[in-house]
C-alpha cells in the first residue's frame, strides 16, 4: 500500500482510510505532522466495524484512539501491529494550522 495522507484543519474528523486486515504481515506505520505554530489536539483513531457494509455510518461506527497517539498535541509517530478494519484522524480541539496523518501498511509493493 502507497502512502496515503488526510489533513484536517479544524474540530473535525478527517475521512476514513481503509485498511486490508487480511494482509500478513498486518503492520501499520503512521506519523501525524503538525504544521508550524498548530495549536490543536488530535487523536489516530480505529474501529473494527465492517467498512464495507453498505450501511456503514462512519458517524455511529465504534472509534477507538490509538494508546499511543490519544490526545495529542504535538507531531508524533505509531503504529498498528494488529488488525483494524479503517483509522481515521480526530481534531478534538482547534484554535489554528493542520494536522497531517500520513499512513502505511506493509504488503506487497505498489499496492
Amino acid at each position: 500500500m502507497r502512502p496515503v495522507r488526510v489533513t484536517v484543519g479544524s474540530q473535525a474528523a478527517s475521512a476514513l482510510i481503509p485498511l486490508d486486515h487480511y494482509q500478513g504481515p498486518f503492520n501499520v506505520g503512521i506519523g501525524v505532522s503538525l504544521s508550524s505554530g498548530a495549536t490543536l489536539t488530535y487523536s489516530v483513531e480505529h474501529t473494527f466495524d465492517d467498512i464495507t457494509d453498505p450501511s456503514f455510518d462512519a458517524s455511529t461506527a465504534t472509534w477507538y484512539a490509538n494508546t499511543s497517539l490519544g490526545n495529542k498535541s504535538a507531531s508524533l509517530d505509531g503504529n498498528y501491529a494488529f488488525p483494524v478494519t479503517a483509522v481515521r484522524l480526530n481534531v478534538t480541539a482547534y484554535t489554528d494550522g493542520t494536522a497531517t496523518m500520513t499512513v502505511i501498511q506493509a504488503g506487497m509493493p505498489g499496492r
